[in-house]
This record gives structure tokens, C-alpha cells and sequence, in this order.
């Protein structure tokens, strides 16, 4: 039947049966080049042509493929397809990632919170069972997809020659003194209650509650610059209320010049200059508050201030060259077990690291008060108690971007742990890596370049470990009295699961 084209819009679609059949044919076409062996057939009429060859980054064996999947797999398929005919020698050995978290997180969908409990054995037959089981049904689900490869001989992050290659690799950066293991802070998952690197930290939009505190400067005597007032205070801003428990200090900037100000009730407040209109504004003192003296933070240095939450305490002043005028007082609470800069600042001055958060984000018994209270809940009690010291002097909520985890999509916290790290700065790893980077890399799209070169630039260490059982152990001799490691020949450790 002959119809014109202007006319077919009005035809039912009865009119137009489909004819191709794709559902049926396709698996028939694609059980036709399995069996004929098309893929090696490819390779073989290409033998000794110029090679291309495309690493393929391995999907989790995790569950069923998406579209995500879809898209990655077939615009790969399309690139080797087009060296191939283009005259090149462009085998596709496809792979799969089957350890760490995105694994035991499917398990634990499976078993429950028992799996925090769960015999490390038991743990790892559960989840070498289960990716073994997806890496089957992926594997069919990409050859659906028309995409030819090494289907049989994949590669597998669970097989014995590739752990073995990770140890190999892990044993030269040994061999160079590149690895150590050290007491640090860290990002943290609360969820799967294990560190994070950088690169699996993603920003998200977050509410928090944004605290100004007051913290009394003992001996004031002491002070030239502040020996004629009868109290004193320096104020500290953070958005979270819940490491107040674990400040051990208040660090100032040794170049700002600070001030006094006298409120409307008398007291006064030490701020850094520079902030102290966005201090007025935000706890809403007068802006025509009286400037008693002003003064550089040297004067205070090593001076105390009383702690905000246990009366039998006291927090050290301390000055750092990370403390900014962008936001807050110029005046930084600082816990040494809950912020990188802290950590630091906390070594420099021989401060203890003091951590009372467990691995599911709950408070220890180290602090009793709110002992089993996870730290997010906890922010409204710390504040109540902060406001019945009389020490709260602003309080309101803000909208910022906050570190999220990659995997459990939840906030994480900074959490002292010891775990293993990577130099970069030693060993001329970050140099080589940078000179990688700018000159043997094409990036597309740029983005990329920017995001991976700033990440490597910056990072001092590369943090190995992970709170798992299900992965590739990082081998070590370990004193159950001391946890000290030991290392044979003073080069390589004898296994022992981190």
C-alpha cells in the first residue's frame, strides 16, 4: 500500500506493523558472533597492526547494570570499534571490581547491622560469593549490549594475580619508606564506620547550627594589654557544636591585631579587628560597642582559657598561621581530634589528641554526659549546655557546603584514627605524578586536569587504609600490647590483617 507521506500522520499504527523484530534478532545475531568466535577472529586478521589499547576503569560487581553502565560500555565499544577499522591492533579485556565497601554495602542490605559483628571469615565468603555471582550476571547483561571483548579471561580485582600485584606495588612503596602508619585526622563515614580519601569525598548543601562562644582568659594579671580589666573573654565561631566536648585550645593569627571590646553589660570580648563588625552584627551587640585596647595575639601566647564544657579543664592559646579573617572572630576553636589544621597545630604545641567520638559517630565514655549519643543529634544538647554556662553568645542556623560520603551519601565527621598513608611530598612521588599530569595526559574534558592535579598538589599523604574486612590486607607484624608495627629487615612486614 502506497501512501502519501502527508497523509500517514492519520493512519492507525496497525497500518505500519513492525517488520525488523529487533527483540528476537538481536540475542540471535549476538549468539551467531559467540559462536563464531567474532572478537578473536578481529584480533587475529589485526595481529601486528599499531596497537590501541583502552584500560578499562572496572564497574563495581554490585547489582544489575544501569544506564550509567549502558553509556560507558557502549561509547567504548564504539571508540575500539573505530580503531579497529581504522587499522589498529585494539584489544578490550574488560574487568571487574569486587572488594571494599561498595561490596559489603550490598551485604549489609542483605544480613543487617549484624555485620558489624559478624566473623571477619564468615564476612568474606559472603561477599567473595556475591561478586563473584554479579560479575556472571554483568557479564551477560554487557554481552546484551552488543559490546565485544575478552568476555572469558576478564580481569578481576578478586583474583589471586591481581592482589598479588597490588601487594607487589605496595611492597616498592615500602621498600622507598613511602608508607607509615600514623595517628592523624581523618575524614570519616559514620555509616560504614571507616576513613575516606579526598577523592571520595563529595560537597553537598547542609544546615548546621553556627555557635559563638565565649571562652574566659585565665590570669589576666599576666597581660599587659589586658591586666586592667577584671574579666576577659576570646570569642570562637564553629558549625560544630558537637567537638566542643573536644577542644583543647583556641588559636589566634600572630600578625592580626586583636581587640577588646566592652558590651553594653560590661564584659568584654577579644576578637580579631579585622572581624569584629561581623562579630557585633552576628550576636547582636551594639556596632558602636567601646574598643578598651588593642593588641597583637602574641601577647597571649601559651596563655588559657577555661574550657567551655568541663569546669576541671582548661583550653591553651595558641597562635597559627592558618587561623583567616574570612569568617568567624579570628579566633578558631581548636580540637585537635576532630580537624586537620587542629591536628597539626594541637602537635606543634604538645597538646594530647583527644577523640571522645567512637566509629559510629557516638560519643565514649569520655565524655559521660552524652556517652552513646551520636554527635549529630547531640548538637541542640551541647548548645543548651554552652547556653546554661552563659557562655552561647550567637546562635542561628546556616546553609553551606559540607563534606558528604561518596558511598553512604551521609555527612561525614573528623575523626583522630590510626590508619596507613602514602608520602607524596617525599620520594619524588607528587613531582612525578604532577609531571604525569601536565605533560603525558591529554584531559577531556579539562575539568579532569583541574580536579586531579589539584588534588595530588595539595595532599601532603595519600590515606591507604580502610576499616574493611572484605579487601586486599595491607601486611604488618603488630604488637597486640602496644599496636606497634614491626617490619622484617626494616623494609617489608609479614602478613597480619590492618
Amino acid at each position: 500500500m502506497s501512501v502519501p507521506l502527508k497523509d500517514t500522520l492519520n493512519l492507525p499504527l496497525t497500518q505500519y506493523p513492525m517488520r525488523a523484530n529487533l527483540a528476537g534478532r538481536e540475542p540471535q545475531r549476538l549468539k551467531e558472533w559467540e559462536e563464531r568466535k567474532l572478537y578473536h577472529s578481529i584480533l587475529a586478521a589485526h595481529a601486528g597492526q599499531p596497537a590501541f589499547i583502552l584500560h578499562d576503569g572496572p564497574p563495581y560487581a554490585n547489582g544489575n547494570i544501569h544506564m550509567g553502565h549502558t553509556l560507558n560500555k557502549v561509547l567504548k565499544d564504539i571508540v575500539i570499534r573505530y580503531k579497529t577499522m581504522r587499522g589498529h591492533h585494539a584489544p578490550y579485556v574488560p574487568g571487574w571490581d569486587c572488594h571494599g565497601l561498595p561490596i559489603e554495602q550490598q551485604v549489609l542490605k542483605k544480613v543487617g547491622e549484624k555485620i558489624h559483628d559478624m566473623d571477619p571469615v564468615e564476612l568474606r565468603e559472603l561477599c567473595h560469593t556475591y561478586a563473584l555471582e554479579w560479575i556472571d550476571i554483568q557479564r551477560e547483561q554487557f554481552k546484551r549490549l552488543g559490546i565485544l571483548g575478552d568476555w572469558e579471561q576478564p580481569y578481576t580485582t578478586v583474583s589471586p594475580d591481581y592482589e598479588v600485584g597490588i601487594l607487589t606495588v605496595l611492597h616498592a612503596l615500602v621498600s622507598k619508606g613511602l608508607v607509615r602508619k600514623g595517628f592523624k585526622t581523618v575524614h570519616w563515614d559514620t555509616v560504614f564506620r571507616t576513613a575516606l580519601a579526598e577523592a571520595e569525598i563529595e560537597y553537598h548543601e547542609h544546615e548546621s547550627p553556627s555557635i559563638f562562644v565565649a571562652m574566659p582568659i585565665l590570669d589576666l594579671p599576666k597581660y599587659p594589654s589586658l591586666q586592667h580589666l577584671s574579666e576577659a573573654s576570646l570569642v570562637i565561631w564553629t558549625t560544630t557544636p558537637w567537638t566542643m566536648p573536644a577542644n583543647l585550645g583556641v588559636s589566634l593569627h600572630p600578625e592580626f591585631d586583636y581587640v577588646a571590646v566592652k558590651v553594653a553589660d560590661g564584659r568584654h570580648f577579644v576578637v580579631a579587628k579585622g572581624l569584629l563588625e561581623n562579630f557585633l552584627k552576628q550576636c547582636k551587640f551594639p556596632e558602636d560597642a567601646q574598643v578598651v585596647v588593642t593588641f597583637k595575639a602574641t601577647e597571649l601566647d601559651r596563655g588559657e582559657c577555661r574550657h567551655p564544657i568541663f569546669e576541671d579543664r582548661t583550653s591553651l592559646i595558641m597562635l597559627g598561621e592558618h587561623v583567616t579573617l574570612e569568617q568567624g572572630t579570628g579566633c578558631v576553636h581548636t580540637a585537635p581530634g576532630h580537624g586537620a589544621d587542629d591536628f597539626v597545630i594541637g602537635k606543634a604545641y604538645g597538646l594530647p589528641v583527644f577523640c571522645p567520638v567512637d566509629a559510629k559517630g557516638c560519643y565514649t565514655q569520655e565524655y559521660p554526659e552524652m556517652a552513646g549519643k551520636h554527635v549529630f543529634a547531640a548538637n541542640p544538647a551541647v548548645v543548651d549546655k554552652l547556653r546554661e554556662r552563659g557562655l552561647l553568645l550567637g546562635h542561628r542556623t546556616i546553609k553551606h557546603e559540607y563534606p558528604y560520603s561518596w558511598r553512604s551519601k551521609q555527612p561525614i565527621i573528623f575523626r583522630a584514627t590510626a590508619q596507613w598513608f602514602m608520602e607524596l611530598a617525599d620520594g619524588g612521588v607528587r613531582k612525578e605524578a604532577l609531571a604525569a599530569i601536565d605533560q603525558a595526559v591529554e584531559w577531556i574534558p579539562r575539568w579532569g586536569y583541574d580536579r586531579i592535579r589539584g588534588m595530588v598538589e595539595r595532599r601532603p599523604e595519600w590515606c591507604l587504609s580502610r576499616q574493611r574486612h572484605w579487601g586486599v590486607p595491607i601486611p604488618a607484624i603488630r604488637s597486640k600490647a602496644t599496636g606497634a608495627v614491626f617490619w622484617i629487615n626494616g623494609s617489608w612486614p609479614i602478613l597480619s590483617l590492618w
